[in-house]
């Protein structure tokens, strides 16, 4: 069994409230509180499923807290607690096998958390079955992968943060996918639509690896995805391509490197807005939100915001970049009331 160290231990006498009476995964299942943690860490052996975390800051001195877990999803963003004092917070995530991209390596079985921030303190933890979780499935690529490695991240990796408990995200989202690879992959949609539930979102971004699909196939496809969605009486929502940082002279993004046109001449961001029209579908326009904001940092504060300086690399988004982004959807998807503003935290 893992324990605190004697420093840390010091600041968790306040916790009790929550770990005293730990739930339990199942009957006769792990106690899921304090004892499976380290001062860095908690493992839960938990069987997959979506779980609700319920936590507790703080401790005698002033704290920061931020918790990533299992495949560096972030799901609380740096938390500021003053000396002696304890803040609660709580959130609802997914277990699943693979723990990160479906195509992957399976991961440490169980709930896996890491604590962060520049104070980490952790003075209580309780972890529960999720008995009503609003489920958001992404279907994607790497930019919205749960990326294994830094220096990349996904934005969805990053969209956890921003929601309560009581919604998880579930990111099916797989490196090198196309709307083509992704229908005919049974690791990816054959796996992932049986999930679905009555009422679950699923966002749909996948552009940038169908650089040989013609538009009369790629429209075919995403029309595919979203009749699958609703056969499960999911809610599809379709997303636009995040652009890549290829800039013009004159400090636009206006060319098909950027807007995610492909050596065929199909403009990706055009079919997917026609597409959500044509079915009825919500459409988040990342491509438009992210070229206003790559052109607004300009050639050179963009860079942070893309893995230029680390990999001279103009498409995918670092840590920083991929939260940016992940914060774009997150208010889409509460100013198209498509989940409820009580669900989203604030950044």
């Amino acid at each position: 069994m893992r324990r605190f160290n004697i420093a840390v231990l010091a600041a968790l006498t306040l916790g009790t409230a929550l770990s005293a009476a730990p739930a339990q995964a199942h009957p006769g299942g792990p106690r899921l509180g304090l004892a499976n943690c380290t001062a860095t860490a908690c493992h839960f052996d938990v069987p997959p499923g979506t779980y609700d975390v319920q936590v507790l800051l703080g401790g005698d001195t002033a704290s920061a807290t931020s918790i990533t877990g299992e495949t560096r999803r972030s799901l609380l963003p740096e938390t500021a607690v003053p000396a002696g004092e304890r803040t609660a917070r709580s959130f609802t995530v997914n277990v699943r096998t693979p723990e990160g991209e479906p195509t992957g390596p399976d991961g440490t079985p169980g709930l896996d958390l890491a604590l962060g921030g520049s104070a980490p303190a952790l003075a209580g933890i309780q972890v529960t079955p999720a008995r009503h979780a609003r489920q958001i499935f992404l279907v994607g690529d790497s930019t919205v992968c749960d990326q294994p490695g830094d220096p990349y991240s996904g934005w969805g990796q990053q969209l956890p943060q921003y929601l309560r408990k009581g919604v998880s995200v579930a990111n099916y989202a797989d490196s090198g996918e196309s709307t083509v690879t992704y229908l005919s992959n049974p690791q990816l949609w054959a796996t992932v639509q049986p999930l679905i539930r009555p009422g679950d979102l699923v966002l749909v971004q996948l552009a940038h690896n169908d650089k040989t699909t013609d538009e009369a196939t790629y429209r075919a496809n995403l029309e595919a995805l979203v009749a699958g969605i609703r056969e499960k009486q999911g809610r599809p929502v379709l997303v636009t391509p995040i652009v890549r940082r290829w800039f013009n002279a004159d400090g636009t993004l206006n060319n098909g490197t950027a807007l995610l046109v492909n050596g065929l001449g199909v403009d990706h961001p055009a079919v997917i807005r026609s597409v959500a029209a044509a079915r009825n579908v919500p459409l988040i326009d990342l491509t438009a939100k992210t070229k206003a904001l790559v052109e607004s940092l300009g050639p050179e504060g963009s860079k942070a915001i893309y893995l230029y300086n680390e990999k001279r690399d103009n498409t995918h988004t670092s840590v920083h970049g991929a939260t940016v982004y992940a914060e774009l959807v997150r208010d889409e998807l509460t100013a198209q009331h498509l989940i409820p503003r009580g669900s989203v935290r604030e950044g």
